[in-house]
């Protein structure tokens, strides 16, 4: 685990190790990978031997006449012919071997109760919604374990790249075009992701999580997000501009620019995924979150201090 330190915050980082794969998507890429690696080593060390024995049995010695051309070779057809085919032979077991996999991969069963959740790409955080359950989230995914769920990734603004490394690989997100892939987590756990196509100033930062949980676990999560938010203390929240942008289902806020909010404190970081979301991180945040993400489309709202701590007071009570 990466601890960084930023503004004076510390981020947890978890690393993303595409070496210990705990989906079926990463598991294929990974062996591909290893066989790859495989092949293209032997080739590696074939030729780079045969460099250096060449360099060792041929260079130049102090017995040499000082200006003595070598003896010239011309070519062999034989060895020509040689490391020409066995280098094409290996290109197209590769291709043979990488496009099975592709086919096992888009070809897969999927049950007909599969969970469905659309991923949109904006710049630069994550929209997570369940259509079945009307529910909408930022920057987190929760999937049940040992079940393959169906994403539906869409961008809006520009091409992003949907990428988990631990459980599957990358698919873009393209303005105007509705791209599917399928992941699956075999055991519990939280898989770190983020933007894989540049997309901008704060790309590095478009982070995202994935949280594989026991079915149980993963119901009650739902049952808990379908709640509309509670209406106590909404007064001062509702009575700014942050209802233009951003949603809190049970109340007059519509907004869709930016993240729903509506069990925001349900969420593990801030700012896709830059820092934790505490009280005090929180507060950084509403009152300028330009210093925490340059670039970001969240202006700071010039509030009071007592707007500020009602905002506060309201949003902290959003579980």
């Amino acid at each position: 685990m990466l601890i960084a330190l930023q503004n004076g915050a510390l981020l947890e980082r978890r690393i993303a190790n595409i070496f210990a794969p705990k989906g079926t998507q990463a598991a294929v890429q990974y062996q591909v990978a290893m066989f790859t690696l495989g092949i293209t080593g032997v080739m590696f060390v074939v030729v780079a031997g045969l460099l250096v024995y060449t360099m060792i049995r041929f260079r130049r010695r102090k017995t040499d006449a000082g200006n003595q051309e070598p003896p010239q070779v011309y070519g062999s057809n034989q060895i020509e012919i040689a490391w020409t085919f066995i280098p094409i032979l290996g290109v197209f077991v590769l291709i043979g071997v990488t496009t099975r996999f592709i086919m096992s991969l888009q070809d897969a069963t999927l049950p007909s109760n599969t969970e469905h959740i659309t991923v949109i790409g904006h710049q630069w955080w994550w929209e997570v919604k369940y259509p079945d359950y009307g529910v909408v989230t930022a920057n987190e995914i929760h999937i049940p374990e040992n079940t393959r769920v169906l994403l539906q990734l869409e961008s809006a603004d520009v091409i992003h790249s949907f990428w988990v490394p631990q459980i599957a690989g990358k698919t873009d997100l393209i303005p105007g075009r509705a791209n599917t892939m399928w992941i699956d987590a075999h055991e519990p756990g939280i898989y770190a992701g983020n933007c894989a196509e540049y997309c901008g100033t704060q790309h590095a930062n478009m982070l995202l999580r994935v949280f594989a949980e026991p079915q149980a676990a993963y119901r009650s999560w739902l049952a808990t997000e379908r709640v509309s938010a509670s209406a106590a203390g909404r007064e001062v929240f509702e009575s700014i501009a942050c209802v233009n942008c951003h949603t809190i289902r049970g109340t007059r806020a519509r907004g869709v620019f930016g993240p729903d909010l509506t069990h925001l404190m349900s969420r593990t970081t801030l700012a896709s995924g830059m820092i934790r979301n505490t009280a005090e991180n929180l507060r950084r945040w509403v009152v300028d979150p330009q210093s925490i993400k340059p670039g970001c489309l969240m202006p700071a709202m010039k509030l009071s201090d007592a707007e500020t701590n009602g905002v506060l007071s309201y949003l902290e009570s959003l579980h």
